[in-house]
Parts: structure tokens; C-alpha cells; sequence
């Protein structure tokens, strides 16, 4: 059975491309399909690199004073529309409401091993940074399921890397992100298999 992804996203898109070309190959033992591209941001790469694979791509961005729940409605309203039974936020930085109806099929990376360096404002270089900071002799992703509260669902599957002595926070985030590139889809198939 192919599963149908919407996949959110707010910036470079890298794992939306990831998810694509692992879609697109037929060795690759990942039966997905990318149905829709949201985000909440115009003029991200996200939706350059969405256009190339030739995905329906949409912006949908916050109305001034809108509610979670009011944003949460439209964006669920264009996944039902395109058929997507999974979504992913792929970098996406908006707080999200979720419907009963997806409550336990929506999906995040995160760029730390959570619960470390989690929750709203850790995100991007600030989690690579704040890992850093700590002193850490490792660091990793975790893709887990998405609740109420940032970085809080159920864990899927982490994986880790060293911190190496030298590390910048750019450094840290592009071994990091290699890890993210192999957890995300494992942790799909994983997901779908249950």
C-alpha cells in the first residue's frame, strides 16, 4: 500500500528532497508518495525544490490574530484535500493543532535527543548551540509523534552522533542532519509497519 505524505515545511526543504527522491526509488523499500507540499512561509527553498519535483506545493500562512486551532483547520482541510494518511513536519515552525482524526499520524524531526534541548524556541542552530553550551559528548535526532506541546509525542527512533572537541554549532548541526536524512524515513517505515 503507497502511503500519502503531506509534508510541512518552513525553510531549505532538504528533507522534504530526501523524502521525494526516496519515493521516486523503486530500491529504496519506501512505499510513499508526496501528495502535498504546505508552508507557512512564502518564498522558501522548500517550495523551489517542491516545483522540481513537480508537487502540489501550498503557502499557507498565519492570519494576523489567528487561533492555533483556526490555522491548524485550514491546513488539515488541504491534507484531507489531497489524500495525505501521514504527515510530516519537516522543519516546520508553526505551532500546530491537530484534528481527531490525525491525532497519532503526524510526525516530526527534531534536531536533538529529546527530551534534551526540546520545546519552543529549540530549534535550528539554538539546539546546536544550547548542546554546546552543555558540554555534551553526543548529540542526534529524534522523530517522534507530534502532541499539544512542542517536541512531546511518543519517540519513534532516535539516532545519535560524537560531539567532536572541535565542533562549531554548524558543524554539530551537518553531522546531525546526516543522522536526521537516515531516522526520518526508517522511522516511517517503521510507523507504517506497526
Amino acid at each position: 500500500m503507497t502511503h500519502s505524505l503531506a509534508v510541512l515545511v518552513s525553510g531549505t526543504g532538504r528533507h522534504l528532497e530526501n523524502l521525494a527522491d526516496l519515493a521516486l526509488d523503486e530500491q529504496a523499500d519506501f512505499d510513499a508518495e508526496v501528495s502535498v507540499v504546505l508552508s507557512n512561509r512564502t518564498g522558501v527553498a522548500a517550495l523551489d525544490r517542491a516545483a522540481r519535483f513537480g508537487l502540489r506545493a501550498e503557502v499557507l500562512e498565519g492570519a494576523e490574530g489567528e487561533s492555533v486551532e483556526s490555522y491548524g483547520r485550514r491546513v488539515f482541510d488541504v491534507v484531507r484535500d489531497a489524500g495525505a494518511d501521514t504527515v510530516v513536519l519537516a522543519g516546520f515552525l508553526k505551532k500546530l493543532w491537530i484534528p481527531a482524526d490525525f491525532a497519532g499520524r503526524v510526525i516530526n524531526i527534531h534536531p536533538s535527543l529529546l527530551p534534551a534541548f526540546g520545546g519552543k524556541g529549540y530549534f535550528g542552530m539554538n539546539v546546536h548551540r544550547a548542546v554546546l553550551e552543555r558540554g555534551c559528548q553526543v548529540s542526534g535526532c529524534t522523530v517522534h509523534l507530534v502532541d499539544e506541546v512542542y517536541d512531546n509525542g511518543p519517540i519513534l527512533l532516535q539516532r545519535w552522533c560524537a560531539v567532536e572537541p572541535e565542533d562549531s554549532a554548524e558543524d554539530l548541526a551537518a553531522r546531525v542532519f546526516q543522522e536526521e536524512l537516515l531516522a526520518l524515513p526508517e522511522a516511517l517505515r517503521r510507523f507504517w509497519r506497526r
